[in-house]
């Protein structure tokens, strides 16, 4: 159980979920069925596009455990703004426990804001369904269940678990350098806290690359708490695609492997 929950948290930076447990939901606000691949003239310039996908193998120590996916579906409406529609998902586990777990998120092509964000987790015999709806220009975020809404506060420029892994790679990163983002929607868990560590070359099953390590601080007891030792490796290329997770727990080391990337459409693939 240990293995699975720290999967999951770890690499949605670390910051837990909450809810209560219902079926899956839908979101309250409904997104355009229309998928296009292509931002508005106003989109802010980003190193990802529709149809990019990025696989993980996990492993605990030497053992596979799992698999992971970041996703690019398109671009859809949410409240009259367009949108990148991203996915992140985990499956794997033990043979006593399994987890398959998907986190959605809507992120606002022009400011980067997440507008909508739903968590679908089921682990063990547990199954979690949340769907936040989030309103910037109005301060507030709210937290739907089949059970109640809740509304609540915001920050001003809010990131979900899924939006802050693309936000990151817009970072100029420089090393020795740290970077606090007050960004995160749920405001007792920010600062959420970056330091840029170094440089160095790896190799993963998707191939070799240079690479940019940082260490990520969040307010949690999760992988990357403030006395954590997690590092994470981006490309360091215009790109920035996450390449490598490597953690220490005190039941053992919890890593992610970049498997294969599938460039943007229209995108040239990274040079290796």
């Amino acid at each position: 159980m240990k293995i699975a929950r720290a999967l999951v948290v770890g690499l949605c930076l670390a910051i837990p979920a909450y809810g209560v447990a219902s079926s899956h939901l839908t979101p309250a606000e409904k997104v355009s069925p229309v998928v296009r691949t292509t931002p508005g003239d106003d989109a802010a310039l980003v190193p990802f596009g529709t149809g990019e996908k990025l696989t993980y193998d996990v492993k605990f120590g030497v053992i596979h455990v799992g698999s992971g996916s970041l996703e690019v579906r398109g671009i859809e409406s949410v409240r009259g703004r367009d949108t990148w529609h991203t996915s992140f998902s985990v499956k794997g586990g033990t043979f006593f426990y399994r987890v398959n777990d998907n986190y959605e998120s809507w992120i606002d092509t022009h400011t980067l804001n997440s507008l909508l964000f739903i968590r679908q987790i089921e682990e063990g015999a547990r199954e979690r369904a949340q769907n936040f709806e989030i309103i910037p220009e109005k301060g507030i975020y709210i937290e739907r269940t089949r059970q109640e809404n809740k509304t609540l506060r915001t920050v001003a420029e809010p990131l979900d678990e899924g939006a802050f892994l693309y936000f990151v790679r817009t970072v100029p990163l420089k090393v020795g350098e740290t970077y606090d983002f007050n960004r995160y929607f749920m405001p007792d868990r920010n600062p959420v806290r970056i330091t840029v560590l170094r440089k160095e070359r790896i190799t993963v099953p998707a191939g070799t690359f240079d690479a940019i390590v940082v260490k990520p601080v969040i307010k949690t007891n999760g992988i990357f708490s403030e006395n954590g030792q997690a590092e994470v490796w981006l490309s360091d290329d215009s790109a920035r695609m996450l390449l490598q997770v490597k953690s220490k727990l005190s039941f053992g080391s919890l890593n992610l492997y970049l498997k294969s990337y599938t460039p943007a459409t229209g995108q040239a693939k990274t040079s290796k």
